[in-house]
């Protein structure tokens, strides 16, 4: 869904610093078996417009997210 341009957002965990202007290397991986991941071949490169890091207790809702999860939303 990135690759044809539906998609233009990405949910990933902090690991790692990323800034707006930045290029994300996508690599796309077989996960049928989780133990022997492979990668598939399939690349994109894709450049960062908006980054916001947020910190899970930082508006004081751990609980609720526990109980409910959260969504990841895109506006048109």
């Amino acid at each position: 869904m990135i690759a044809s341009g539906k998609k233009k957002y990405e949910f990933r965990v902090a690991d790692f610093k990323v800034d707006e202007g930045d290029i994300l290397i996508l690599e796309a991986w077989d996960s049928s078996d989780h133990a022997t991941r492979k990668p598939t071949g399939r690349i994109l490169e894709k450049k960062v417009t908006y980054a916001q890091k947020l910190i899970l207790n930082e508006f004081k809702q751990t609980a609720d997210i526990k109980k409910h999860g959260f969504y990841i939303l895109q506006f048109k």
